[in-house]
C-alpha cells in the first residue's frame, strides 16, 4: 500500500485536502445511490457464467462510473503493485450486473481510463444531448443509473473519441440487453442511432451563447461541461475569454510529471535513462531540475516498478514549486501542518541533505501510516516524524515552534480539475464559504507555531482569489506581526504575482493551478 501514494499524490491527493474526512467541515462527495434519486437500482444478481459477447472495457466502465458517481471510487485503474486492477474491477462487474466478461488486457485498461475520465469530464454536455434525444424529459429523468451510464459511454465514444459508430451502437446495445433487459437495448439503439444521424448532419442540439449573463453562463456550462456556478465565478474573476480557455484546459487529457527521488540520490539523468529504456516519451521540466514531464506512458512507468522502488514520484510541478517557496534547508525544523498523503512532505525531506526534520501532521492516522511506509521506500524516513493531530487542537495545547510551517490547506481543488475529472461535480458554491472559514481558522492556528523570524507558507491547489490572496490579506489584518516575504527569488518570475505571491495558471503555464504565500514573522 505504501507505493500507492507515489502514484495518487498527483491524481487526487492534493485535491483531497478539501475533503470532509480531513476536518469534518466540508461536504463529502456524492452519497451512495438511494432508491428515489434517479430510477430503480438493479438488485444484485447471483453470479452467472462468463459472457464473452459483452465488451470488457464498456462493462467495466459502466459499473465504475456508477461507483464513482454514487460511491466515491477513484477513476484510475492502477494499484500499488503497478498492475492494472482489472480482476478487482471484474468482481464489481459480476456483483453489479451478474456476469463476468473476459479479463481486461492493457489496451482495455487504457480504454477504461479514457472512457471513464472523459465521460465524467463531459457529463453535463453528454446529459444535455441524451435528454434532448429522449422521447420526453421524463424518460431521461427517470432513467435507471446503469442505463444512463451505458448511454453516456456510447455518446462519449461517438462524439469525443470518434469511434466507428456501428461498433459503438452494437456493443452498447448488447451490454444494455444482457445487463438489463431487451427493452433497454432497444432504447439505447434508438437514441444512439439518432445521435449518429445528427452528428453526420452536423446538427447536434447544442445551446447558443446568447441572452443575459445567466443564460450565457448556462449555455457555456453545457458546452464546456462545468457547473453553472463555476462558470459564473470564473467569468467574474477572469473574464469570458480566460474563463473559456480555463474550461477548455480542464477538458483536455492531463499530462504528468515525475520527480526524481533525491532522497535516494537518484538524479534526473538517471530517471531519464530509465524512461528511455521503457521508451516513454518525455521532456525535461523548464522550472525544476528534479522533474520530467510525460504525456503518455504512465502505466508503463508504474508497471516497471519505478514508483514501488522509490526511483521517482508522480508529482505536479506546481506542487514542486510550492516546495521551492518553502525553501527547505539542511538543519530546518519544518511543520507540514496538513501533510497527508505527503507528496510535499517527501520532497521537502529529500531537500534536507539528511540534516533536519519534517514534522508531518494530519488528522487521518491511516494516511499518516502510509506516508511513513512510503518514506522508507524513499529512504527519507529518518527525516520525517508523523504527528496525528488536528492542527487547531495541537496549536492550543503544545508550546513548540518551528523554523517554517507549511499550511497546505484544505481547498476547493479548482486548480486541478483536469486531473480530477469528478471534482467539478462534487463541489458546490456553498462549499466555498465553509472552506474559507476553515482556512482562516487553520492559518490562525499555524501562526502560533512559527518562531520569531520564521516563515509561514500558506498554499492551496486552487485558483480562486477568495481562497488564495483573499485569505492572506485577511490574515495579515488579524496578525500584523507577519508580513509578506516576496517569492521572486525562489520561483521563476512568470509565477510571481504583483503582491509577491506564487501562482501557477493552468492555461498560462500548462501546470495544475496552485497558490503559495510566504509570510515572515517579526523578530
Amino acid at each position: 500500500m505504501a507505493q500507492l501514494l507515489s502514484f495518487r499524490v498527483y491524481l487526487s491527493a492534493e485535491t483531497q485536502k478539501a475533503s470532509s474526512e480531513s476536518f469534518k467541515r466540508t461536504q463529502s462527495s456524492r452519497k451512495p445511490f438511494k432508491p428515489g434519486q434517479r430510477g430503480p437500482v438493479n438488485p444484485v444478481r447471483k453470479p452467472q457464467n462468463l459472457n464473452l459477447e459483452v465488451s470488457p472495457h464498456r462493462a467495466v466502465s459502466a459499473v465504475r462510473l456508477m461507483r464513482i458517481e454514487f460511491g466515491g471510487a477513484f477513476a484510475d485503474l492502477l494499484n500499488e503493485k503497478g498492475k492494472g486492477s482489472g480482476s478487482n474491477e471484474m468482481s464489481y462487474v459480476e456483483r453489479t450486473i451478474g456476469f463476468r466478461t473476459r479479463d481486461l488486457d492493457d489496451r482495455d485498461l487504457r480504454l477504461v481510463t479514457d472512457v471513464v475520465g472523459g465521460t465524467i469530464r463531459w457529463r453535463r454536455y453528454l446529459d444535455h444531448l441524451i435528454g434532448s434525444l429522449c422521447h420526453n424529459e421524463r424518460t431521461f429523468r427517470n432513467m435507471e443509473p446503469l442505463l444512463l451510464q451505458i448511454l453516456r459511454i456510447g455518446f462519449y465514444e461517438i462524439i469525443k473519441l470518434d469511434m466507428p459508430a456501428y461498433a459503438v451502437v452494437d456493443e452498447n446495445v448488447r451490454l444494455a440487453k444482457i445487463a438489463l433487459r431487451p427493452g433497454a437495448g432497444d432504447l439505447v439503439n434508438g437514441i444512439l442511432r439518432k445521435l449518429v444521424t445528427l452528428k453526420e448532419k452536423d446538427a447536434l442540439p447544442l445551446p447558443k451563447v446568447e441572452g443575459d449573463d445567466r443564460a450565457q453562463a448556462r449555455a457555456l456550462a453545457t458546452l464546456h461541461s462545468h457547473p453553472v456556478w463555476m462558470v459564473r465565478r470564473w467569468v467574474k474573476y477572469l473574464g469570458l475569454d480566460e474563463a473559456t480557455k480555463l474550461m477548455t484546459w480542464n477538458n483536455t487529457d492531463p499530462g504528468f510529471s515525475l520527480r526524481a527521488n533525491m532522497g535516494r540520490d537518484i538524479t534526473r539523468s538517471e530517471l531519464v535513462e530509465r524512461l528511455n529504456s521503457l521508451k516513454v516519451p518525455h521532456e525535461l521540466s523548464l522550472h525544476l531540475e528534479e522533474f520530467v514531464r510525460i504525456k503518455t506512458g504512465l502505466q508503463m512507468v508504474v508497471q516497471a516498478g519505478l514508483l514501488k522502488e522509490g526511483i521517482c514520484s508522480v508529482q505536479d510541478e506546481s506542487a514542486g514549486l510550492v516546495v521551492s517557496v518553502v525553501e527547505p534547508q539542511p538543519g530546518d525544523r519544518i511543520l507540514d501542518a496538513c501533510a497527508a498523503p505527503g507528496g510535499k512532505t517527501l520532497f521537502m525531506a529529500s531537500c534536507l541533505k539528511r540534516q533536519g526534520m519534517i514534522y508531518a501532521m494530519d488528522v487521518n492516522e491511516g494516511r499518516l501510516r502510509i506516508l511513513g511506509e512510503t518514506a522508507k521506500s524513499h529512504q527519507v524516513d529518518g527525516l520525517i516524524t508523523t504527528i496525528h493531530s488536528d492542527l487547531r487542537v495541537f496549536a492550543e495545547t503544545k508550546e513548540v515552534q518551528y523554523d517554517k510551517v507549511l499550511l497546505d490547506a484544505p481547498c476547493s481543488g479548482l486548480g486541478v480539475l483536469s486531473k480530477r475529472a469528478d471534482l467539478r461535480w462534487n463541489r458546490k458554491l456553498e462549499d466555498m464559504e465553509e472552506l474559507t472559514k476553515l482556512q482562516d481558522e487553520l492559518l490562525d492556528s499555524a501562526s502560533k507555531l512559527v518562531k520569531p523570524g520564521g516563515f509561514l507558507i500558506y498554499s492551496t491547489c486552487s485558483i480562486d482569489p477568495e481562497e488564495n490572496q483573499g485569505r492572506v490579506e485577511a490574515f495579515l489584518l488579524r496578525h500584523p506581526e507577519f508580513s509578506v516575504d516576496p517569492v521572486d527569488r525562489l520561483v521563476p518570475s512568470s509565477f510571481v504575482t504583483s503582491q509577491g505571491f506564487f501562482l501557477s495558471n493552468p492555461v498560462k503555464h500548462s501546470l495544475d493551478g496552485a497558490f503559495a504565500a510566504r509570510l515572515v514573522r517579526a523578530l
